[in-house]
C-alpha cells in the first residue's frame, strides 16, 4: 500500500512538472491576438502611420521591411537594431558595417511609437510594431498580407558584434546563404521567399560594384546599365543608388525572379539563386507564379518572426524605442 502511494506521489509530480512546462511553453508562444485587449486599436494606428510614411517617401516601405529583416537575424526579433549607441556603455547595431549609413525607418518606428503610446501607454513593445510596420509596408506596396503573432518584448542590450557577422552580405555565394539563414532556423525555400523582398528598393554602389564589374553570370547590357551610376573604383560613389528591379522597384511583385532568369539581380548574392544551384527551379516557380511567391513569403516572414522573440517577463517594453528604459 505504501509503495502504491509513493509511486501515486511521483506520477503527480511528474504530472505537475509536466503541466508547468506545457504552461511556460504556451506563456511563451506569440499570438495574433495578444493586444485585443490591451490595445485593440493597435493595428490601425500601425497601418494608418505606415502609410503616412509612404506617401511622403514611397521606398520608405522597402527600408521598414529590411529594418523587421535585420532586426531579426541579430539576437532574435527583440528590437535590438533600434537602439542608439551609448558612449562609454552600449554599441548600437546601427554603426555595425551592414547597417552603417544604410538602415533607415528609424523615425518611423519613434512616430509609430508615439502614435501608438498616446493610446495604449507601456504595452505595446518596439519589437511589435517592427514587426507590424514590416507587414504593413508590404500590403502597401502591393504585397501578401499575413497575420502578425505578436507579444514580442524589447531587448535591453545590443551586439555590434553579432551584427557584422551574422546578417547575409551582397558577396556571399548560395551555400553561404543558405547556411546563414538555417542558423537562424530558415530554410533554403524560406531564403528563396524572402530575397524576393528585393523586388522592392534600392541599394548602394558600393554593395553591387563587384558583381557588376567581375562576375560572369551578369547581363552584358544590364551590367553596363548599373555601371552608369558606379564607378569601378572603391571610394567613388559608394552610396550612389540603384534599384532591385528597374521596371517597378516600389511595387511588390515577382519581378525579382524574372530578372534572376534574364541574369539581371543586382547584388551577387541575388543572383546566386539563379546560377545553376539548388534554387533554380524555385526561382523558376515564383517568377510563374506570383501567387505561391506571396504565400511563401508570407510564411517565411512568419517563421523569421519567431526567431529568438522575448517574452513573458524577459526583457521590457521601452517607452523610447532608441533607448532601454531607466531602472
Amino acid at each position: 500500500m505504501g509503495m502504491i502511494a509513493m509511486a501515486s506521489r511521483r506520477n503527480w509530480h511528474c504530472c505537475l512538472l509536466a503541466f508547468f512546462l506545457l504552461s511556460s511553453a504556451a506563456c511563451a508562444q506569440l499570438s495574433t491576438s495578444f493586444y485585443a485587449t490591451s490595445c485593440p486599436t493597435l493595428q490601425i494606428v500601425v497601418r494608418t502611420t505606415v502609410l503616412t510614411a509612404l506617401v511622403a517617401e514611397r521606398r520608405m516601405g522597402a527600408s521598414l521591411v529590411r529594418l523587421f529583416f535585420h532586426d531579426c537575424f541579430v539576437l532574435g526579433c527583440d528590437a535590438s537594431i533600434l537602439l542608439d549607441v551609448v558612449p562609454g556603455g552600449l554599441q548600437s547595431e546601427k554603426a555595425a558595417f551592414p547597417n552603417v549609413n544604410s538602415v533607415r525607418g528609424f523615425e518611423v518606428i519613434d512616430q509609430i511609437k508615439s502614435n501608438v503610446e498616446l493610446l495604449c501607454p507601456g504595452v505595446v513593445s518596439c519589437a511589435d510594431i517592427t514587426a507590424l510596420a514590416a507587414r504593413d509596408s508590404t500590403v502597401l506596396l502591393g504585397g501578401p498580407s499575413w497575420d502578425v503573432p505578436l507579444g514580442r518584448r524589447d531587448s535591453t542590450t545590443a551586439s555590434f558584434d553579432t551584427a557584422n557577422t551574422d546578417l547575409p552580405g551582397p558577396d556571399q555565394n548560395l551555400a553561404r546563404l543558405i547556411s546563414a539563414f538555417g542558423n537562424k532556423g530558415l530554410s533554403a525555400r524560406d531564403m528563396t521567399a524572402l530575397s524576393g523582398a528585393h523586388t522592392i528598393g534600392f541599394s548602394q554602389c558600393q554593395n553591387f560594384r563587384d558583381h557588376i564589374y567581375n562576375d560572369t553570370n551578369i547581363d552584358p547590357a544590364f551590367a553596363a546599365l548599373r555601371r552608369g551610376n558606379c564607378p569601378a573604383a572603391t571610394g567613388n560613389g559608394d552610396s550612389n543608388l540603384a534599384p532591385f528591379d528597374v521596371q517597378t522597384p516600389l511595387i511588390f511583385d515577382s519581378a525579382y525572379y524574372r530578372n534572376l532568369l534574364a541574369r539581371r539581380g543586382l547584388l551577387h548574392s541575388d543572383q546566386e539563386l539563379f546560377n545553376g544551384g539548388s534554387q533554380d527551379g524555385l526561382v523558376q516557380l515564383y517568377s510563374s507564379n506570383p501567387a505561391l511567391f506571396f504565400s511563401d513569403f508570407a510564411a517565411a516572414m512568419i517563421t523569421m518572426g519567431n526567431i529568438n522573440p522575448l517574452t513573458g517577463t524577459s526583457g521590457q517594453i521601452r517607452s523610447n524605442c532608441r533607448v532601454v528604459n531607466s531602472s
